[in-house]
């Protein structure tokens, strides 16, 4: 089957996409709690709300829809990733709150309408026992690159500044957006999208589950890699490796967790994802320890891979035209949550920096009950609906 999906043009040109907004994304991650608290001496409230700005262009992704009136799909995703890049590399040559506040917006508008496209993509042109594949082989190539990223990051550490770093890796994602331009993946058998937005009530489990889903993911995003910095005083090194360690994970396990969708279903795989989290959740709140929580963090990582079965449980139950509108109708659910929890739990974090992550356990607790609704479709009747729909 992967010789089969090599064959497609889309491919190359999605994993370049990903490599390079992965580049891109890593870094800034990497590279902003040091950034922000030791140089700009930025809060938890503060973090709380740069973050939330950052969800906002998720919250927006409903535009694409409109937008691809304008750009063609494909083109509409390099474009993305170039204006990633730029933020990115304005990030170092801001240092102030304002100045994050809005370079991280510029970097957010590209990373998110970039996601928005490249899920819609990858379900438009794989048909459903590909695309779990697909999303595993690009996950695992991002987690590669997380891998190279976070090395040179500890390597050149001790030689540049964090400003001169953001500046690099900003440039470089530029560059690669700049190269996809050039390229054309396009397949002229593949369903012309609905251009306006799609809201189904036969949908509305893949709504669902996307709110608990951008619920959860700002809850590790934002303050489990805040905690490390603030309260285990993890260094830029630290923070690094835990990166390295996380994307090592994602590398093997990503593919795996492709044909375990395949084989058991997608309710399967949500349910130990979702019963997992209560317990790492509930443990980053009462076990202080250094050791034990970056070991809760990287487990934490890889239970992300999981989450591809909310989009290839939709894959199977769409019409085949709802798919780009709907992705970004989900991408917008998603980052409902993301863009009021970020505030909310730095607030809460000021009263108590256990309260958020007890919050993220009645997230996982109702994303667990949620997810027994999702419908199991056995392998054969898998390959019936390939034929008939496919």
């Amino acid at each position: 089957m992967i010789h089969e999906i090599k064959k497609n043009p889309m491919y190359g040109y999605l994993l370049l996409l990903v490599v390079a907004i992965t580049i891109g994304f890593q870094a800034w991650r990497t590279l902003l709690n040091n950034y922000a608290v030791d140089q700009i001496g930025i809060s938890g409230l503060q973090m709380g709300v740069i973050q939330s700005i950052r969800e906002i262009p998720g919250f927006l992704a409903l535009l694409v829809v409109y937008l691809l009136y304008l750009f063609k799909e494909h083109k509409f995703a390099a474009f993305n990733v170039i204006l990633m890049g730029v933020g990115v590399l304005a990030t170092g040559s801001f240092p102030s709150y304002e100045g994050l506040i809005l370079t991280t917006l510029i970097m957010s508008i590209g990373f998110h309408y970039f996601e928005t496209v490249n899920q819609s993509l990858t379900l438009q042109y794989f048909d459903k026992t590909q695309a779990p594949i697909v999303i595993g082989k690009l996950k695992s190539w991002g987690a590669l690159t997380n891998i190279v990223v976070g090395a040179i990051i500890w390597t050149i550490s001790k030689y540049m500044n964090l400003s001169s770093q953001f500046i690099a890796f900003g440039s470089i994602v530029v560059l690669l957006g700049l190269f996809a331009l050039t390229k054309k993946p396009t397949n002229k058998d593949v369903p012309l999208q609905q251009k306006k937005m799609i809201l189904k009530k036969k949908y509305w489990l893949f709504y669902v589950l996307n709110f608990l889903s951008g619920a959860r993911r700002q809850i590790f995003v934002v303050f489990a890699v805040f905690m490390l910095v603030d309260k285990y005083h993890f260094g830029i090194e630290g923070i690094a490796i835990l990166f390295i360690i996380n994307n090592i994970a994602t590398y093997f396990i990503s593919p795996l967790v492709a044909k375990a969708i395949n084989r058991f279903g997608e309710r399967s795989i949500l349910s130990i994802e979702y019963f997992s989290l209560i317990i790492i959740f509930i443990s980053y709140a009462f076990i202080e320890n250094k050791m034990i929580v970056a070991g809760l963090y990287i487990t934490d990582h890889i239970f992300f891979s999981a989450a591809m079965a909310i989009n290839t449980y939709f894959q199977k139950t769409a019409e085949p035209q709802d798919i780009a509108p709907s992705m970004a109708v989900g991408f917008t659910i998603n980052h409902i949550s993301a863009v009021v929890i970020p505030i909310m739990g730095g607030a809460l974090w000021m009263l108590n920096w256990r309260i958020p992550f007890l919050a993220g356990a009645v997230i996982a607790v109702l994303s667990l009950i949620f997810a027994q609704f999702v419908r199991f479709i056995p392998n054969s009747t898998r390959k019936s609906l390939l034929t008939q729909r496919g």
